[in-house]
C-alpha cells in the first residue's frame, strides 16, 4: 500500500495530468422547496411552527466521483437542504435514477445526506412520529424533494468530466458549541483528555477540480441547523445553506442562486450535541430573579422550568437571521481558507461503495470484551420531550430524566403501547415515554431497518450514518473504522475518515454508553438503547473489507417497507383564491417610497393568492429588478438572503390573501433605479390555476 501511495504521489508531482485523468467528476444543483405556507416545518416538532413564507429556497446538491479507467466504480453523494435523509425519499430517488441510467446508479452507490436544517418544509419522512406535527404525510413536499434531487443528479451526470480530488483541513473555533456538556463530561476523563474541545472544531474540505478550474467542494463540519429559532416561520436553508450560497455567490457573483456551475456542498457530520447558538443558553424569564442568567447546567432549566431556557446565537442582539448568516459565514470562510491554500493533499486511488440494510430492533453482536449484547426495539425517553436549549420542550418534561413521572406514566399508555418488562430492561436507564417500536398503527412510528453505507474515494472514506452521532460517538466510530482500514491493508496511515449524516434513514440519535446513562435529550432520543453506538461500530467495521480494490458486494439485507403508498394525511388542500371588490391579483397595495439609501429596507405589499398553487420550482415568487439601459433586469430573487416573502390569509372564507415582500438593500448594491415584482398563481372555484404577476412603481437607491 505504501509503494502504491508513493507511486501515485510521484505521478501527481511529475505528471499533473495523470492525477486530473484519474477521476470523472460531476456536480449539479436542484430546487427542492415544498409548499412555503400552511405547512408545518420540520425539525422542532412544534405544531405552532407553520410556515408563512420564504427566506431562502431549499436545494439539493449532487456530486459524482467515478474512476476514469472504470467509470462503473462511482459514487453519487447528495447533500440536501432537508432536516435528514429518509428511506422513502431515498427509495424514490434510487428508483428514478436507476431507471434512467440502468446499471449505473443503484442502491449501493447513491447516498442522501440531510444538512439537518430546522427551517424547511415538513411532512416528507415516511414514518409516523415525524409526521404527527405536519398532520401526516405531505405529498407536495415529498415530490418537490424527489424531483429537485433527481434534477441535480442528472445535471451532475451530464456534466461528468476529467478532474482531480484533493483535501485539507482547518479549525473553526467560533462555529459551534456543545449544547449538552454535562453529558459529554460523563465520558472517561482519559478519553476526553485526547481532545482540545468538547466539540469537533476541524472542518475537512474536498476540492473538486476540473481542467479549467475548481468545480465544487465537499465540506464536513458538525453544527446543528438551528440558527433560525423555533418561532421562525419563513422557510430557509439555515446555516449550511447560507454557507453554500455564500461560496457559490463568491465564485460566480453574477449568477442567480441555483444556477451556478460551481457547487458547494456543506455536509453535516457528527452533529448530535452541537449547537450554533455559540453564546450559550440563558434564561428568558422577565420579572424573575434568574432572568438573564445562564441555565441550570445539568437539566437546562430556569427556575426548574424548561421553556425559559434558550440558546443565543452570535448575532442574537440583532436577530436569529443575523446569527444564521454569521454561522454560515464562519463555514464559508473556513472552506475558502482551505480551497485557496497553495497545495492540498492529493487524493488518489479506487472509488468504492458498500450499502446494506440492517434491522436495528434486535441486532445481536459481541463487544470487544467478549460480552454478547443486543440493541432494542425503538423507544423515546422522557428527556426527549424536554427538548434542547436550541428548542425547549413542553409541559414539565426536563432533560437528564432517568425516572418516570406519575402523571405521564398514566397518560403515555393512551399514545403508544405499554412497554413490556423486556423492553424496559433493554432501554434502562432510559424511562420509556413513547414505546414507538411496538407502535404500528396506522404504520410504523419509527424505523427498525436502517441504511448503512460507506463511500471510498482514494484514501478518503465517508461514513454515511442513519442518525445524529454526538461528538464523542462520532470520534469513536471514525477511529474504529480507520483502525480497521489500516489493519486490513486497504488504506495506509494517511487514510481520512469523515462522517456524513443524518443520511438515508432517520433513526434519531446515537450517543456513547456513558452519555446515554445521563439521559439528556440526545441519550433519551437514542432509540435502539444503550448498545446503539457499539452496534454501529460493529456493523461498519464488518463492512470495511468490502472497500478493498477487489472486494465483492455484501448481501444487501431486507429493505424497510414502503410507507409512502397509502400514508396518513389530514392536511386540507387549497379551496380557492379570490380578491376583494375592486382589487386584482398582483395589485400593489403598499408601494415603495421614492428613494432609499443602502442599508435600509424596502417593504411592499401585493394582493396575493395561495403559494401552494404553484411551488415555482427553479423559479421565484419575487424579483427585485434593476433598470439597465432601459430594461428591467432581475437583481435579486427569493433565493437571496436579503429578501423575504411573507404571505398572510386575510379572509379564509372568501379566499383573500396578501403578500409582503421586503428587501434589505445591501451596502454594495449598485446605485440606480429599481422595482419589486411579485409572481403568483391563483386557484378558481372550478379548480383551474392561472398565473399572474405585479410590479411596483420604480424607486431609486443611492
Amino acid at each position: 500500500m505504501f509503494a502504491a501511495a508513493l507511486y501515485a504521489a510521484a505521478l501527481v508531482t511529475l505528471y499533473p495530468s495523470a492525477a486530473l485523468a484519474q477521476y470523472l467528476l460531476g456536480v449539479g444543483i436542484g430546487d427542492i422547496t415544498g409548499p412555503v405556507t400552511e405547512t408545518n416545518m420540520m425539525g422542532y416538532a412544534d405544531t405552532a411552527q407553520t410556515d408563512t413564507g420564504l427566506h431562502m429556497r431549499q436545494r439539493s446538491r449532487a456530486f459524482i466521483v467515478a474512476e476514469s479507467a472504470n467509470p462503473s466504480n462511482r459514487v453519487l453523494l447528495i447533500n440536501s437542504d432537508i432536516a435528514m435523509g429518509d428511506s422513502g425519499i431515498r427509495r424514490a430517488i434510487v428508483a428514478k435514477l436507476s431507471a434512467q441510467f440502468p446499471g449505473v446508479y443503484s442502491d449501493t452507490n447513491i447516498g442522501l445526506v440531510g444538512t439537518h436544517q430546522h427551517a424547511g418544509v415538513g411532512g416528507y419522512l415516511e414514518n409516523l412520529l415525524p409526521q404527527l406535527t405536519s398532520l401526516g404525510f405531505v405529498r407536495e413536499t415529498y415530490d418537490a424533494i424527489v424531483a429537485g434531487t433527481v434534477k441535480a443528479a442528472v445535471d451532475a451526470h451530464n456534466s461528468l468530466a476529467e478532474g482531480s480530488l484533493s483535501y485539507g483541513t482547518t479549525d473553526i473555533l467560533q462555529g459551534n458549541i456543545n449544547r449538552s456538556p454535562s453529558a459529554y463530561l460523563a465520558n472517561p476523563a482519559d478519553e476526553r483528555a485526547k481532545y482540545d474541545h468538547d466539540q469537533d472544531k476541524t472542518m475537512t474540505v474536498v476540492k473538486l477540480k476540473g481542467a479549467s478550474g475548481d468545480r465544487g467542494l465537499l465540506s464536513f463540519f458538525p453544527v446543528h441547523g438551528t440558527s433560525l429559532y423555533q418561532n421562525n416561520t419563513l422557510v430557509s436553508s439555515d446555516n449550511k445553506g447560507m454557507a453554500a450560497y455564500l461560496y457559490e455567490n463568491y465564485v460566480e457573483p453574477n449568477k442567480a442562486p441555483g444556477n451556478t456551475s460551481f457547487v458547494a456542498g456543506f455536509i453535516q457530520a457528527n452533529v448530535g450535541d452541537t449547537s450554533p447558538n455559540t453564546l450559550g443558553a440563558y434564561c428568558n424569564s422577565p420579572g424573575k430573579p434568574w432572568d438573564g442568567q445562564q441555565c441550570e447546567f445539568y437539566h437546562s432549566t430556569c427556575g426548574n422550568n424548561t421553556q425559559e431556557c434558550h440558546g443565543r446565537g452570535p448575532g442574537f442582539q440583532v436577530s436569529d437571521f443575523k446569527s444564521n448568516y454569521m454561522i454560515g459565514d464562519y463555514q464559508f470562510q473556513g472552506a475558502k481558507t482551505i480551497m485557496e491554500q497553495p497545495s492540498l493533499n492529493s487524493i488518489a486511488g479506487s472509488v468504492r461503495s458498500v450499502h446494506v440494510y440492517i434491522n436495528m430492533s434486535n441486532y445481536t453482536f459481541t463487544l470487544p470484551n467478549g460480552t454478547t449484547t443486543h440493541t432494542c426495539k425503538p423507544a423515546m425517553g422522557y428527556g426527549f420531550a424536554g427538548g434542547t436549549t436550541d428548542g425547549p420542550g413542553l409541559f414539565d418534561f426536563k432533560q437528564g430524566t432517568t425516572s418516570g413521572n406519575a402523571f405521564w406514566d398514566i397518560v403515555k399508555g393512551a399514545v403508544t403501547p405499554e412497554p413490556s418488562a423486556e423492553q424496559k430492561a433493554c432501554h434502562a436507564p432510559k424511562p420509556i415515554l413513547l414505546n414507538t417500536g411496538e407502535a404500528t398503527f396506522p404504520y410504523d412510528w419509527q424505523p427498525s431497518i436502517v441504511n448503512i453505507q460507506m463511500f471510498r474515494m482514494g484514501q478518503l472514506v465517508v461514513l454515511l450514518v442513519p442518525g445524529e452521532f454526538t461528538t464523542m460517538a462520532g470520534r469513536r466510530l471514525r477511529e474504529a473504522i480507520k483502525a480497521k482500514l489500516v489493519a486490513q491493508g486497504i488504506l495506509g496511515d494517511d487514510a481520512t475518515v469523515v462522517i456524513a449524516g443524518p443520511s438515508n434513514t432517520y433513526s434519531h440519535y446515537i450517543t456513547t454508553r456513558e452519555e446515554y446513562g445521563v439521559q439528556r435529550y440526545e441519550g433519551a432520543s437514542t432509540i435502539y438503547g444503550p448498545s446503539t453506538l457499539d452496534a454501529f461500530i460493529d456493523i461498519y467495521s464488518n463492512l470495511v473489507s468490502y472497500l478493498g480494490d477487489a472486494a465483492a458486494s455484501p448481501s444487501s439485507g431486507t429493505p424497510p417497507p414502503d410507507l409512502t403508498q397509502n400514508p396518513l394525511s389530514l392536511r386540507t388542500g387549497v379551496l380557492w383564491d379570490n380578491t376583494p371588490s375592486g382589487k386584482s391579483f398582483g395589485q400593489v397595495l403598499t408601494g415603495p417610497e421614492a428613494s432609499y439609501t443602502k442599508g435600509s429596507t424596502v417593504s411592499v405589499k401585493f394582493q396575493a393568492a395561495t403559494p401552494r398553487n404553484n411551488l415555482r420550482l427553479e423559479r421565484t415568487f419575487l424579483t427585485v429588478d434593476q433598470q439597465v439601459n432601459g430594461n428591467w433586469v432581475p437583481y435579486r430573487t427569493d433565493s437571496h438572503p436579503s429578501t423575504k416573502y411573507r404571505w398572510a390569509r386575510t379572509n379564509g372564507l372568501l379566499g383573500h390573501s396578501e403578500v409582503t415582500i421586503t428587501w434589505d438593500i445591501e451596502s454594495d448594491a449598485p446605485s440606480g433605479t429599481y422595482r419589486v415584482s411579485y409572481y403568483g398563481d391563483s386557484k378558481s372555484w372550478t379548480g383551474s390555476i392561472s398565473a399572474f404577476s405585479g410590479s411596483t412603481s420604480s424607486f431609486t437607491v443611492a
